[in-house]
């Protein structure tokens, strides 16, 4: 379903236009949603219209209300299944109860999506799948995946952009956002890893940091993060110390192994660490790709880059004590 057939089915089940509108944006990308957002939607001032609107919800009982930190601030939960079911989506996991830091950092990508109403948002799984694989031809392989394998051994099940973070669609190229919620890349790394053979694919991107208030110190650490894992194209013959380091580690070593000891060393740095868990799980084609200069003209061309965007609003004072959000 597109955007504007999911808002045809909410309307469909009483909502007006603009009521539908936020109503889908906030299922397809957070489930939760406070006050300030809808008018930021509805471009409204905060006052009586959007009291009535979310007083309108808990009444017909398709959300739930909770008061958080130690402000007045209401935290409301869609989590109807009808209307969930309604977009196509009676499953998403965003119907589902969640922990308020959780909830936090979901309010905070939902501020992401609404300040760029001018782009497409892609959210689910599969509409993110559909559109790169039939857009711009990219081969299921180099879409960011994460395989799942059964205790019993009965199988194995490849979940596609697992990630689960809104991407953008706009006339300059895509968005990539990606929530900073720790003081190391170490995620953040591997979010690089899962994506790089898919921004190689594409025309122009950006992958866009949103960074709480309380997390800016972070930003250097991610930036240079960024520029070792995509921007740093590897030598054919150090490539070749790397997959003999990564196969023997693989193996496991037993005894003294002077050649191991050096290159666990030599190879210690956090974007060899994202690089092996990456070849682990999506093997050689992980490491015959950090030859390519492709991520790293893109940079310089200014067609793929960073942008570090400190999100505005506070969200600490929706906790009652500090966490990670």
């Amino acid at each position: 379903m597109t955007w504007e057939q999911r808002r045809h089915a909410i309307e469909l089940m009483g909502f007006t236009e603009r009521h539908a509108g936020f109503l889908v944006t906030v299922m397809l990308h957070a489930g939760v949603c406070i006050g300030r957002q809808y008018c930021a939607f509805a471009r409204i001032a905060y006052g009586r219209t959007m009291h009535d609107f979310f007083e309108s919800l808990l009444a017909r009982g398709v959300a739930t209300a909770r008061r958080c930190g130690h402000n007045r601030a209401r935290l409301f939960h869609i989590h109807s299944k009808p209307l969930y079911r309604a977009i196509g989506e009676p499953n998403n996991r965003h119907r589902k109860p969640m922990t308020l830091a959780r909830a936090v950092e979901r309010l905070m990508l939902l501020d992401a999506v609404l300040a760029h109403p001018d782009r497409t948002w892609l959210a689910t799984e599969q509409e993110k799948l559909s559109h790169f694989t039939l857009t711009h031809r990219v081969p299921r392989r180099d879409v960011p995946s994460l395989t799942f394998r059964a205790d019993d051994d009965s199988g194995a099940t490849a979940r596609y952009f697992p990630d689960k973070l809104p991407i953008g669609v706009h006339r300059d190229g895509y968005t990539f956002l990606y929530l900073v919620t720790r003081d190391v890349p170490v995620d953040f790394r591997a979010f690089l890893e899962r994506h790089a053979a898919l921004l190689r694919a594409l025309p122009q991107w950006t992958l866009r940091l949103l960074v709480p208030r309380h997390k800016t110190d972070a930003i250097p650490a991610y930036q240079a993060a960024f520029r070792e894992q995509l921007t740093s194209p590897l030598d054919p013959t150090l490539l070749e110390h790397v997959r003999w380091y990564f196969d023997a580690r693989r193996k496991g070593v037993s005894g003294p192994d002077e050649r191991f000891d050096h290159a666990a060393r030599a190879f210690a740095a956090p974007r060899f660490q994202a690089l092996y868990r990456a070849w682990v799980k999506r093997g050689e084609p992980v490491l015959d790709a950090t030859l390519s200069s492709v991520l790293a003209d893109h940079v310089a061309w200014g067609t793929g880059k960073l942008e570090c965007h400190v999100l505005p609003h506070s969200y600490l004072c929706l906790l009652p004590l500090v966490g990670t959000a």
